[in-house]
């Protein structure tokens, strides 16, 4: 708040030039920051460098402490980015700025985020974890090839729109995306069409105008390479019964084998006794003329 002066006009007018000049001195040290809703910055850094007249400790603190009221912490944008307002809302925008991994200081109220047309090849765990106001992520047209199971960890109650659009993705955790409730874009990716694919598109959200630009890169079999992922499935096939019987077979053949080494076992096993017993019976047999020849012994005593 601007320092008041009194009136002096009761007072001749050398004494009330006087008084007002000491009045001033004394007040001027508590006028440089006192109120920072009342003046701008600029006027709040004038006043701090009028007040450092005083003493040189009084003077560095009274400049340490606007430039703690001057400076918008958390609010810092990225080098590569800038920042601005959107419908009352913090908007970031990273676009065509040749990254090639998310920025760490994102600021934490950024409410939406655009990252497309850059060079990211991987989203990594909890990547946005610590911006738990955004709404909405762009990050097509990257290079992206892998997403981890935790990559969009912390931001999965607030998102609404995520664009995954015009990337380098073959496959994605469900893990990664069946936890958001916001709408999805996955068009023009090379998708190997799989049960996990399957599971993504009957169970998020997708977004109607792009689900038909999901086309199968590869494919368990050739016939639906190059084929939308919709009409495959609308043609009756199931990945994840194809997987199933995958696994049934697998099964069935490590259970065949075991069965057969259980069979030779038990074969060898009869053979080695056989040879056993048939030495053994040899050895009986050779029992008898050596007990007849004691008995004979015996009676010609």
């Amino acid at each position: 708040m601007p320092c008041h002066i009194p009136s002096t006009r009761r007072f001749p007018p050398a004494m009330a030039e006087a008084l007002q000049e000491r009045r001033g001195a004394a007040l001027l040290p508590r006028s440089g920051c006192s109120h920072r809703g009342m003046a701008s910055s600029h006027a709040e850094l004038t006043g701090c460098k009028m007040s450092l007249s005083t003493t040189p400790a009084a003077g560095i603190a009274q400049a340490f402490f606007c430039l703690l009221l001057c400076v918008p912490w958390g609010s810092s944008c990225p080098p590569s980015c800038q920042c601005t307002e959107r419908a009352g809302a913090k908007a970031v925008l990273c676009s065509s700025q040749h990254l090639e991994e998310i920025p760490k200081d994102i600021p934490k109220d950024a409410v939406f985020l655009k990252l497309d047309a850059n060079s990211i090849t991987r989203i990594p765990s909890n990547a946005f974890r610590h911006l738990s106001h955004l709404e909405e992520l762009d990050l097509s047209r990257n290079a992206i090839e892998k997403i981890d199971r935790a990559a969009f960890k912390g931001v999965a109650a607030g998102l609404r729109t995520l664009d995954l659009s015009s990337n380098r993705i073959r496959s994605i955790p469900k893990e990664a995306l069946l936890a958001l409730n916001a709408k999805l874009r996955l068009a023009n990716n090379p998708w190997h069409c799989e049960c996990a694919l399957q599971e993504v598109l009957w169970e998020a959200r997708l977004d109607p105008d792009s689900v038909q630009d999901i086309t199968c890169h590869t494919a368990p079999r050739e016939e639906y390479v190059g084929k939308p992922l919709l009409q495959v499935l609308d043609a009756g096939v199931n990945f994840c019964s194809v997987r199933q019987r995958t696994t049934d077979v697998a099964m069935f053949i490590t259970m065949f084998g075991w069965f057969t080494m259980v069979i030779v076992y038990v074969i060898c096993y009869v053979r080695h006794n056989r040879e056993d017993t048939c030495k053994h019976v040899d050895y009986l047999k050779s029992l008898p003329s050596t007990q007849g020849h004691a008995e004979t012994t015996s009676t010609a005593l």
